[in-house]
């Protein structure tokens, strides 16, 4: 992926969003009748219609403030460019049998040229529903509902937003394309279980820029289907990491193609950058062309991680190997400080070991002494500096 092209397409999108900005009608959610401290779901639901139905570019507009919010879901198509401007604080339920079990609180889908902006934040004030989530192990679990699922979207920007203690994942991103984060802001205690910072699934050209992810699990998490991703400048922690996959546990899964990750920082997480698929299933599928560069790490977990026996509360057989080939991956200029001393594990299957993985000046320390490295069902090329190998 061209990195410069893409900062390039951002600069001459956000200046056209930005020109439609200031040529918008607004949608002012108090002349609808929401108030400060009250519920505003019918207010932002009328205001929605009204603005989705402008033949002209419009703004919905959420004022400072604290404002109460039940599940809502803003589709399209609309018949102009919307923008949602969101500068107060909006609060979900805390008891999440009040969000009947919907798979997302806040939804937005079907949308072209579509923006959520503004300083605002959304709290899915998650901390009782944390308490309960046992769905690692349990497959019976009652569903606990996201922050945000952005669904075919095309050409949108969700931008300067915050999510705050999401009961689950706190976005979703399903079917888009061409669609950018800038300036998102997550957070989560480390110890909230399953709340994914953003997860994207089938989804082109998905762009995030400039953010802080802390949170109690993955910070970024590749689905099936996702190609063309772009992450720079992001800082993730705590978490566990950045990651391609889980892969392989679902019948019909897509390939994951193209995936640049970039000047980011993560601090105190699980994991650093990774990939990893389920064995003992018999999709066949594949992971290509992932590049991993200028990364800093700060007391890391795993650092540097390929995990084709991924495998958590044995919820599968190691009796057979992952069918999911993994090619063209490159991890380069990768330095700071590691957890532990293995700080490179290329864990590839033996039943299609991976192909083309480049290690390139990975610069990693131990309590100060040196890491080592362990490659299985791998023979990856190697440059610069990287930690010892240990057979």
């Amino acid at each position: 992926m061209d990195t410069k092209l893409s900062i390039t397409t951002l600069t001459v999108f956000l200046f056209l969003a930005s020109y439609v900005r200031a040529q918008t009608k607004g949608f002012d959610v108090t002349k609808y009748g929401a108030r400060p401290n009250r519920d505003i779901t019918e207010a932002l639901t009328n205001a929605w219609k009204d603005a989705c139905g402008s033949t002209t570019p419009s703004r919905v507009v959420v004022p400072k403030g604290s404002y109460m919010l039940k599940q809502i879901d803003l589709k399209g198509p609309c018949k102009a460019p919307i923008n949602v401007q969101v500068d107060g604080k909006i609060l979900a339920p805390k008891n999440p049998k009040l969000l009947n079990g919907v798979d997302q609180w806040v939804k937005f889908g079907y949308i072209n040229f579509f923006t959520l902006s503004g300083e605002g934040t959304f709290d899915g004030q998650g901390e009782m529903a944390w308490k309960h989530n046992d769905c690692g192990k349990n497959k019976n679990c009652d569903r606990l509902s996201m922050n945000f699922g952005f669904a075919f979207l095309n050409n949108s920007i969700i931008q300067d937003i915050t999510s705050k203690d999401s009961k689950n994942f706190h976005v979703n991103v399903l079917g888009c394309n061409n669609l950018t984060f800038i300036n998102m802001n997550i957070n989560a205690p480390a110890t909230s279980l399953n709340t994914d910072g953003i997860h994207i699934g089938r989804s082109t050209q998905v762009h995030i820029y400039n953010s802080n992810i802390a949170t109690g699990d993955d910070c970024i998490s590749l689905g099936d289907g996702s190609k063309q991703i772009l992450v720079l400048n992001v800082t993730c922690g705590p978490g566990h990491g950045i990651s391609v996959g889980s892969l392989g546990k679902y019948p019909n899964e897509e390939p994951v193609e193209g995936l640049t990750v970039k000047n980011c920082t993560l601090k105190n997480t699980d994991n650093g950058v990774r990939i990893k698929t389920w064995p003992g299933t018999p999709i066949i599928s594949s992971v290509s062309k992932m590049h991993f560069e200028d990364i800093v790490m700060v007391n890391v977990s795993n650092p540097v991680l390929i995990d084709q026996q991924y495998c958590p509360w044995n919820q599968c057989t190691k009796q057979y190997p992952s069918k999911i080939k993994i090619t063209e991956v490159s991890f380069k200029n990768i330095r700071g400080t590691s957890a532990t001393q293995e700080a490179i594990v290329l864990d590839c299957s033996s039943s299609v070991p991976c192909e083309s993985v480049e290690l390139d000046d990975i610069d990693l320390t131990f309590n100060g002494a040196i890491t080592t490295s362990k490659f299985s069902n791998t023979k990856p090329t190697i440059k610069g500096k990287v930690p010892k190998l240990i057979a």
